[in-house]
C-alpha cells in the first residue's frame, strides 16, 4: 500500500500529467520506409514485405556495427547568430523545418575550456534547459542547448506536440532518435572547432536517451549526465504514464517484448559495454516515484553500471517525472548535475 507522502506524490504526479489536452493516438505503423532512408544495414526482408523480420533483423546489423549506424558526414555550414547556432542536420529526414538544426549558445570566459551540449525533454518548447545553461554558467561551464528533432523551431506545421520523435510509428521513431543523436555529436563537432577540450552531454528524459546514444558512441565526451534513466527505449513508451497515448496506437499489433527487440538500436541497453575502457564519468539519476521512466527500469541501468565497474554515481530524487520540474525538485536536480559537472569535467 502507498503511504502519505506516495499517494500524495502520485496525485500531483497524474496532475501534471493529464494538464495537456492535445495528445493524438496516431495510427500504427510499421514505418519501413525510414530504415531505408538510413540506408544502413541493408536489410532483404524490407522487399519481401515482412516488417518483423525486417526490423528484427536491422536492429541486430545495427547494433553489431553501430559505429556505422552512427557515422556521418561532417557539417560544414555552421552559422552562430545572436546567440543562436544553426546548421543542416547531417541526417535529414525530408522536413526542411526539421533538418534545421538549432542550438542556443551561452559561453562563459574558462580558461580550462569546459562545456556541456543540453538535451531538454520529450516536447520541450524553445525554453527548454535556458535556466539550466545560466546555472551552469554560474559554475563557470559553457553550455549549448540543442533542439531535439522535431521540437519546438524544428517541429513541421501540422504537429502541435513533438510526436515524429517518439510515435506508433516504429521505423520514424528510430530515424528520429539517431538523427537527435547525430545532431548532438555535430555540436560536439562546433565545440571542438571552438576550441573547447573539456565536454560532456546532459539529457533530460527523452534527452538522457539520446545523450546516451551520442556519447556511447563519441569517445570525445568526457562526461555524461543522463537525467532519468531506463534500459530500453520501448519500456518506457509502453509502461510510462506520459507514453500512454502512444502505446495506444500499437494496438495489439506488437508486444512489449517485440518492440523491445525493434527499437534495441535506440536503446542504452545496447551500448552499455561501449563505456568500458573509457574515461567517461556518468551521473545517473532516477525519480523514487518517477510514472514515465519506472524505478524498476531505472534500478535495471544503476545495477548494470555497478555490474560492469563502470565508473559513475547516482542521484536520487523523492518525487516523480513530472514533479523533477517542480519546485523544490527542480533546484535540487540542476544543483546535483552542475556540481557534479563542475567537479569531473
Amino acid at each position: 500500500m502507498m503511504g502519505l507522502y506516495a499517494r500524495w506524490m502520485d496525485d500531483w504526479e497524474r496532475k501534471l500529467a493529464t494538464r495537456d489536452t492535445n495528445r493524438v493516438v496516431r495510427p500504427f505503423e510499421w514505418g519501413t520506409d525510414w530504415l531505408g532512408r538510413i540506408g544502413f544495414p541493408a536489410c532483404p526482408a524490407v522487399s519481401n514485405g515482412d516488417s518483423p523480420a525486417a526490423f528484427s533483423a536491422y536492429a541486430a546489423e545495427a547494433i553489431l556495427h553501430s559505429d556505422r549506424f552512427f557515422s556521418y558526414t561532417p557539417v560544414t555550414d555552421y552559422r552562430l547568430r545572436d546567440g543562436r547556432l544553426t546548421f543542416s542536420s547531417a541526417t535529414p529526414s525530408g522536413c526542411s523545418e526539421n533538418d534545421a538544426v538549432q542550438a542556443l549558445w551561452f559561453p562563459v570566459p574558462d580558461p580550462r575550456k569546459r562545456a556541456l551540449v543540453l538535451l531538454p525533454q520529450w516536447n520541450h518548447d524553445a525554453g527548454a534547459h535556458v535556466g539550466l545553461a545560466k546555472l551552469l554558467n554560474r559554475f563557470g561551464i559553457s553550455a549549448l542547448r540543442m533542439t531535439m528533432a522535431y521540437h519546438a523551431e524544428r517541429k513541421p506545421p501540422e504537429l502541435q506536440r513533438a510526436d515524429y520523435h517518439v510515435s506508433s510509428n516504429i521505423g520514424r521513431t528510430i530515424h528520429a532518435s539517431r538523427q537527435s543523436a547525430i545532431d548532438t555529436r555535430c555540436c560536439l563537432d562546433w565545440l571542438v572547432q571552438q576550441g573547447y577540450e573539456r565536454i560532456g552531454v546532459l539529457g533530460t528524459s527523452l534527452g538522457s536517451c539520446v545523450a546516451f546514444l551520442a556519447a556511447a558512441h563519441d569517445a570525445r565526451f568526457r562526461l555524461g549526465i543522463f537525467n532519468h534513466v531506463s534500459m530500453y527505449f520501448s519500456d518506457v513508451v509502453w509502461t510510462g504514464l506520459s507514453t500512454q497515448f502512444v502505446r495506444r496506437g500499437f494496438g495489439d499489433r506488437v508486444s512489449q517484448e517485440e518492440l523491445r527487440r525493434y527499437w534495441s538500436v535506440i536503446s542504452p541497453a545496447s551500448y552499455i559495454e561501449r563505456f568500458r575502457d573509457r574515461d567517461l564519468k556518468s551521473l545517473l539519476i532516477w525519480a523514487t516515484h518517477d510514472t514515465s521512466f519506472l524505478p524498476v527500469y531505472s534500478r535495471q541501468v544503476l545495477e548494470t553500471f555497478s555490474k560492469l565497474g563502470l565508473p559513475h554515481e547516482t542521484f536520487t530524487l523523492p518525487c516523480g517525472h513530472y514533479t523533477t520540474g517542480q519546485f523544490p525538485f527542480k533546484l535540487m536536480d540542476g544543483l546535483a548535475m552542475c556540481r557534479f559537472a563542475a567537479r569531473n569535467l
